[in-house]
């Protein structure tokens, strides 16, 4: 398999095609190599539209989510960011190599390893793993610039806005299957009276949820 090319008709083939146009995103596609995080079982479709298993049911996203999720954040170089579920480190790789620093949490101890062993193999060393549940916030290392949860959650729990900074973004998967929304959610200014936020929809989808993540009140009578 020609991986140079194959590389660039996923670039151009899938990611274009979905509306990334930001060229320091397209760049860091072809400088960051998307295969040598993807696990050796499935190498193969490393450049595929699909989302690749990673083993205890969770996966890695399909290209042109991870490439949309990284233009609709807009990471400067001097953003702390904090990532919901590190998976195979792939995504946290590309954010790292954009931002000043990346907090990442995943709730499996096994693919914190994997995420640990990928990063390291690649020299990133502005990273910190943690193994964790943040599917309802966390707000140790906040407040953050930038905060993406790579799972979806039913309802989008208050404790992600409280971390963000005034500027601040979080791109986040909410709803139930199967149809989803992607939102992008920014916080225009933090008050002690009230904080205010714009909430803008992005596309429809359907992700894996977080484990443990946030559920909506059911009323029972």
């Amino acid at each position: 398999m020609d991986l140079e090319q194959s590389r660039f008709n996923m670039v151009e083939q899938q990611i274009r095609t979905w509306e990334v146009l930001d060229q320091e995103v397209l760049e860091l596609l072809f400088e960051v190599r998307r295969e040598e995080f993807v696990p050796a079982a499935y190498r193969s479709l490393a450049f595929v539209d699909m989302e690749i298993p990673l083993g205890y049911g969770e996966v890695m996203l399909a290209p042109k989510l991870e490439a949309r999720i990284l233009q609709e954040v807009q990471v400067k170089s001097t953003d702390r960011i904090l990532e919901v579920g590190s998976g195979s480190g792939y995504l946290t790789a590309l954010l790292s190599r954009q931002g000043e620093h990346v907090y990442s949490v995943e709730i499996v101890p096994e693919l914190k390893a994997m995420a640990e062993k990928n990063l390291k193999a690649h020299g990133i060393a502005n990273v910190t793993l943690e193994t964790g549940d943040a599917a309802r916030g966390w707000a140790r290392h906040g407040p953050y610039d930038v905060i993406v949860l790579t799972g979806s959650t039913p309802v989008l729990p208050s404790a992600f806005q409280r971390s963000l900074k005034t500027g601040g973004r979080m791109f986040a998967v909410v709803g139930d299957a199967p149809v989803m929304q992607a939102v992008l959610l920014t916080c225009v200014a933090q008050e002690e009276k009230g904080s205010e936020y714009n909430t803008a929809g992005l596309f429809e989808t359907c992700i894996t949820p977080l484990k443990n993540a946030e559920r909506p009140v059911r009323f029972t009578f």
